[in-house]
């Protein structure tokens, strides 16, 4: 019975987790409540490997017939499939931290549902560096796949173990729910994957961790912690640097 329980919690985890970072219509009710939200941190790089997964289809099936167009089909799947939210939160993130404000009003522009000069230049930047990076990683599935991964495994542990800035926020919200145990055994179940396609695989993550901890640490100096919108940009760049890290280490295997 406890087991059937345990079980339960995890469908639901999965579940949430798919309705949570994903346009991916699940008619499925899931209360977004602690133990939930919980067992939904543990899914994040599952949800990265899915994502990553169907834009690898899309480059695979138009790549023969156009490297361009392929790249440029895969960027647009996985906007559409995320919905665009870390790149929300990304633009969030630039227009708050280049602001050059204090900490409350840094918080008050993240808020703000509107874009700005710095928000629009940080996703044109973001953008452009991943079709480049799309267009010209050899044996991209590989690279997508896991650089999605890597960076929302990166973004589970931060959620877990980082303080939050604005209380009461979606941040806090997932921070609260203490999905520190879930947290290491995917962390070591998600090593263990890595080490079985190939030890170098092991790189891109490091990098991955070591760009999620540099954010964190403006975060820290900007705000005192981290919001939903920096969760994102660590998501964003964590993608886009580990995809550069897969780039430098299949030209250098």
């Amino acid at each position: 019975m406890l087991w059937h329980t345990g079980e339960n919690k995890m469908i639901k985890g999965f579940i949430l987790a798919l309705q949570f970072l994903t346009r991916i219509p699940i008619n499925i009710p899931v209360d977004f409540n602690e133990k939930n939200i919980r067992s939904s941190v543990f899914f994040f790089p599952v949800m990265g490997a899915i994502i990553g997964g169907m834009g690898s289809i899309v480059y695979l099936l138009i790549s023969p017939l156009n490297i361009e167009i392929a790249a440029f089909l895969t960027m647009i799947t996985l906007i559409i499939l995320t919905g665009g939210l870390h790149i929300d939160g990304l633009s969030d993130t630039f227009d708050g931290f280049l602001s050059n404000r204090d900490k409350d009003k840094i918080l008050e522009i993240m808020k703000d549902s509107r874009v700005g000069t710095f928000g629009v230049i940080g996703i044109v930047i973001l953008l452009f560096f991943k079709y480049i990076l799309v267009k010209n990683i050899p044996n991209l599935p590989i690279a997508l796949i896991f650089s999605l991964s890597n960076s929302r495994l990166v973004a589970s542990y931060i959620i877990s173990y980082k303080k939050c800035a604005r209380p009461g926020g979606l941040g806090e919200l997932f921070n609260k729910s203490n999905p520190k145990k879930l947290i290491i055994i995917s962390h070591i179940i998600y090593i263990f994957i890595l080490i079985f396609f190939n030890k170098a695989y092991i790189i891109p993550l490091l990098v991955t961790i070591l760009t999620g901890e540099i954010i964190s640490c403006i975060a820290y100096k900007k705000i005192g912690g981290l919001t939903g919108d920096v969760y994102g940009t660590i998501i964003e760049i964590g993608e886009c640097i580990s995809l550069l890290t897969f780039w430098g280490l299949f030209l250098w295997t």
